[in-house]
């Protein structure tokens, strides 16, 4: 039997945040991302030098390191950072309290204890900014500039540094010039970043590859008609036409600043968001690039449904999920490879809440089980493919327990082979080619992101009507156009290009930079106009985005009358609060949909109800899972653990401290075509008015598969006897 090929290939993305034209750059995620993520990424790899793996690396996001490093560049969270506490003015106080608590919780605020005080004396939800200032005095402050950068830093950074360290180990009350320590530690990081990955792809330990120059999505600038291949009956914007020398000037201006910060040519590429079409195959070829990746949707769909997934997850053909591919049209050819998307997010989103020994033992048993349901003689290439920043500040510690003992396992196991993507292509030549390429991205195998929705349309057209216009001023006589402020007006048409201002309109997407974002978007539209002298169209100064951000969950309006007995009977919940069970998590986003739909919860005086709705009857969706659990955070910690729940007659135990409770009186079950529950709030220990938080998960061989919500908990109070009259009055 051959080894499993084992190819993680990470992706590195920021979006191009600074607004040239002003100098100002209202965005902190390169550089916090940067001293946390891409250095430490790395970092990770030169632990295990055994360990083989690829890495892409986007240039919107190179240039922007640069720019720190090379050219003094800032970001606004690091110039408020930088002004003594005791010379901030309120403006710059309440922009600390908005903004920098922004970092999860539970994993990078609450392991700092001082971090922690500061984040419950700010009450968010509770306060606005301007008012919780009062409760903050000078040191305080002080102190919350510098734990913020603090907590930024990658934990292996810690052991390398003895001054931080020490800033570590001291934890509260710092001077300016500790603060300032800090913040000089990120540019140095930073420093570092583009030298350590080119280290380790000399020294044959890393791939190196890239992604068209300001990430935009290729297929659109190709043909905006190509969103139809999926989407046969999706709404386009007014102007459908591609921008082929666009497309072309982002990849081959990715191609020219890989090699020259490499000292090489990238070989393979990440087209932005996995986007893939046929027509794009003579252009990469001829700009060099050999292979390129996406998701294992538009390998279904290339292949009408012989590769694909059933309803549980499970995999039919896989032997063709884990082989690479050829793509030709005309005399050009690319090889191409096709994500796991099941294993990679069990990564992105599932294994942060696992002991990272537990989780890491997962990933490696998967891998086995793919190797004995595939032919012994056939070559076994498992790609997992994510991004290399956004999950690890939802695992502890960073996620080093997890990843340093992932590397170690795969590196070590003897049926386990990792490999850089472009090496095993030379060695293991494709032996299968697709007849055509569909035209789809990692989600969902189709565009429906960035294109359809009326704000996304009106972000093209918007695009599209500055493009126009600098397509006029090109064609003016030489005397009448500088030529310097017209090659910066298209880079910042280019710039606007890119994918992620598109991410964030529509209603796919929310997050509490919304606003941010659009103001960004259309800020680069402006600048075109503002360098060639001419006033911006009135339409750029209005807000596309409409709609607000996504409301967590609804709350209970009355008290609810429930026989719990797994039937669907809809007048029983009608004034429950909902959670709708969508994926949440801002700039990520989960390509396998879960099996949970709604939870409903509700309560009468005495008691806590929940219900719980499946993508089919809930017998039959719960059949691959282990444990069912109910957990409450507060005023807990405790938990109904329903064991097999898929089961006719399922089990359960009460928690409570981590203690089980032989079966105490008051809990009901039933689980048939939804799932429902009541457990007395004498069990939670609530008193009327208390705050309740809790979070349902399925777990699956002891490991977390599927949680509601995926981050957080619901939030609501326990009742008193007069809420009914007090909504009513309400």
């Amino acid at each position: 039997m051959s080894d499993v090929a084992l190819a993680f290939f990470w992706h590195q993305h920021q979006p191009y945040y600074p607004d040239d034209v002003t100098g100002e750059n209202p965005m902190p995620w390169v550089r916090l991302h940067g001293v946390k993520d891409y250095y430490g990424m790395a970092l990770h790899l030169a632990e295990v030098p055994e360990m083989r793996c690829t890495i892409n690396l986007v240039p919107s996001l190179l240039v922007q390191l640069l720019a720190y490093t090379e050219k003094n560049a800032s970001d606004r969270f690091l110039d408020v950072a930088r002004i003594p506490a005791k010379d901030l003015s309120q403006q710059d106080a309440v922009f600390l309290l908005d903004h920098h608590f922004m970092a999860n919780h539970e994993q990078m605020i609450k392991p700092w204890p001082r971090f922690w005080e500061l984040l419950q004396s700010r009450a968010p939800g509770q306060n606005s900014a301007k008012e919780a200032l009062r409760r903050f005095q000078e040191r305080d402050l002080r102190d919350l500039q510098a734990l913020f950068n603090l907590a930024w830093i990658h934990p292996l950074v810690f052991a390398q540094d003895a001054d931080l360290a020490e800033l570590r180990a001291k934890g509260r009350h710092f001077s300016e010039d500790e603060k300032n320590l800090v913040l000089d530690k990120h540019l140095a990081i930073l420093k570092r970043i583009i030298p350590l990955h080119r280290k380790l792809a000399e020294a044959g330990q890393v791939e190196l590859t890239t992604t068209p120059f300001y990430h935009p999505i290729l297929p659109l600038l190709f043909d905006k008609k190509l969103a139809r291949e999926a989407m046969p009956g999706v709404a386009l914007p007014r102007h459908t036409s591609g921008y082929l020398d666009d497309a072309e000037l982002h990849v081959s201006r990715a191609v020219q600043k890989h090699a020259e910060l490499f000292g090489a040519a990238p070989q393979g590429m990440w087209p932005a968001e996995g986007s893939v079409c046929q027509a794009m195959i003579p252009m990469l070829a001829r700009h060099g690039i050999r292979w390129i990746a996406t998701d294992e949707g538009v390998l279904n769909q290339s292949t009408q449904g012989f590769v694909s997934r059933d309803q549980h997850g499970h995999l039919r053909n896989p032997g063709h999920l884990y082989r690479p591919y050829l793509v030709r049209e005309g005399p050009h050819e690319l090889a191409i490879v096709f994500r796991d998307h099941g294993l990679s997010d069990l990564i992105g989103f599932h294994y942060q809440r696992s002991a990272g020994n537990d989780a890491a033992q997962d990933f490696v048993r998967h891998l086995r089980n793919i190797r004995e349901t595939i032919n012994a003689n056939e070559p076994v290439l498992v790609s997992v493919i994510l991004d290399g920043e956004n999950c690890w500040e939802h695992y502890p510690e960073g996620g080093v327990p997890f990843l340093r003992t992932l590397y170690q396992l795969c590196a070590s196991d003897r049926h386990i082979r990792p490999v850089k993507l472009g090496e095993y292509l030379k060695a293991e030549t494709p032996r299968d080619t697709l007849p055509r390429l569909f035209a789809g991205s990692w989600i969902h195998h189709n565009f429906a992101i960035w294109i359809g929705h009326d704000e996304d349309n009106t972000a093209w057209d918007l695009l599209h009507k500055t493009r126009e216009y600098l397509v006029a001023r090109n064609a003016s006589s030489a005397k009448e156009t500088n030529p310097t402020a017209l090659a910066s007006a298209w880079e910042e048409l280019y710039i606007a290009e890119g994918s992620d201002w598109f991410w964030w309109y529509g209603d796919d997407h929310s997050s509490a930079q919304d606003e941010l974002f659009d103001y960004l978007f259309r800020k680069h539209l402006q600048n075109a106009y503002h360098l060639l002298g001419d006033p911006p169209p009135t339409e750029l100064s209005r807000p596309i985005k409409k709609r607000a951000q996504r409301l967590a969950h609804t709350l209970p309006r009355s008290f609810l009358d429930v026989k719990i007995d797994g039937r669907e009977t809809f007048f029983e919940w009608t004034n429950a609060g909902r959670f709708e069970c969508v994926p949440e998590r801002g700039a990520m986003a989960n390509s396998v949909p879960g099996v949970m739909r709604d939870v409903f919860f509700g309560f009468n005086a005495e008691t806590f109800l929940l219900r719980i709705d499946f993508e089919e009857p809930a017998l039959a969706a719960l059949q691959g899972f282990d444990v069912l659990r109910i957990c409450f955070e507060e005023p807990g910690p405790c938990e109904l653990r329903i064991l097999h729940p898929g089961k006719t007659m399922q089990q359960w135990t009460w928690y409570a401290r981590g203690e089980p409770i032989a079966r105490p009186a008051g809990i009901e079950l039933g689980i048939e075509r939804i799932a429902e529950c009541a457990i007395p709030f004498q069990l939670l220990g609530a008193q009327t008015g208390q705050p309740v938080q809790f979070f349902v998960e399925l777990l699956e061989n002891q490991q977390s598969r599927e949680r509601a919500p995926r981050a957080g908990n619901i939030a609501f109070a326990r009742p008193s006897a007069a809420f009914e009259r007090i909504m009513w009055d309400v």
